[in-house]
């Protein structure tokens, strides 16, 4: 299992278009992905379900903990971890 903690800096924080790129990105792989938002201290979630990613009301600022566990774990993290730091592919 690894983990790690990371701030959300898009302006629409882990909402509409974020939330799907991310879900996505967490679907194509095999490991258990979860998020928590720890800033409102909510349970974690499935990070491959936007429903589930929505329910966490992660907002710009706001930060998350990730946690995958499973064959591809380094590179799932790895992945989530670099999308949110490219914010999502969009400019600033």
């Amino acid at each position: 299992m690894v983990e790690t903690t990371i701030t959300i800096k898009h302006e629409v924080g882990l909402h509409a278009r974020p939330a799907a790129v991310f879900a996505k990105t967490a679907q194509s792989f095999e490991a258990n992905i979860t998020v928590k938002n720890v800033t409102r201290d909510t349970q974690p979630v499935n990070a491959k379900s936007v429903i589930n990613l929505f329910k966490i009301a992660v907002s710009q600022g706001h930060s998350i903990h990730l946690t995958a566990n499973g064959s591809d774990e380094d590179d799932a993290l790895a992945a989530l971890v670099g999308l949110i730091e490219d914010n999502f592919g969009e400019t600033q």
